[in-house]
């Protein structure tokens, strides 16, 4: 069994959109994954066994829902499926570079069961509302206990 996703790196892209994947992540994610827009204006990036485990939920989805629809299609058409070169980089398609607003300084998080890659000033801007809330969204989340 694979092991969880943790922790914060920076990288910037290049000049060909091109993003180095810390080797930590590379080796949960695989030689291949899938990166997609994400929540909240970051990508979504899944290790294939977990995109599976994913796209089954979403499958499950009532067709008669507008919303239902809406969000897969929008989660799915600017879907890829990557690979990493030689030096541990990926590279992101244009739509998604465009969705998250990624330019040069970028932010990768691990969140359990995938990564999140933000623009450094979204990433600033969650991380310092998150500091200021992480109390009090702690106790909206009764159910979690730490």
């Amino acid at each position: 069994m694979k092991g969880m996703l943790l922790g914060e790196y920076r990288h910037n892209l290049d000049t060909k959109g091109r993003l180095i994947i810390p080797a930590k992540f590379r080796k949960e994610l695989d030689e291949q994954f899938i990166l997609t827009r994400g929540l909240d204006g970051c990508l979504f990036g899944y290790p294939m066994a977990q995109w599976h485990v994913l796209e089954t939920k979403l499958t499950q989805l009532p067709l008669t829902k507008k919303d239902a629809r809406a969000f897969v299609r929008f989660f799915y058409a600017a879907a890829a499926e990557l690979t990493f070169d030689k030096q541990g980089r990926i590279n992101i398609p244009q739509p998604l570079l465009t969705y998250a607003n990624l330019t040069k300084e970028c932010v990768l998080v691990g969140v359990s069961n995938r990564i999140e890659i933000w623009s450094a000033t979204a990433w600033t801007q969650f991380d310092a509302q998150m500091t200021q809330d992480f109390d009090k969204t702690a106790e909206n989340l009764m159910d979690i206990d730490f």
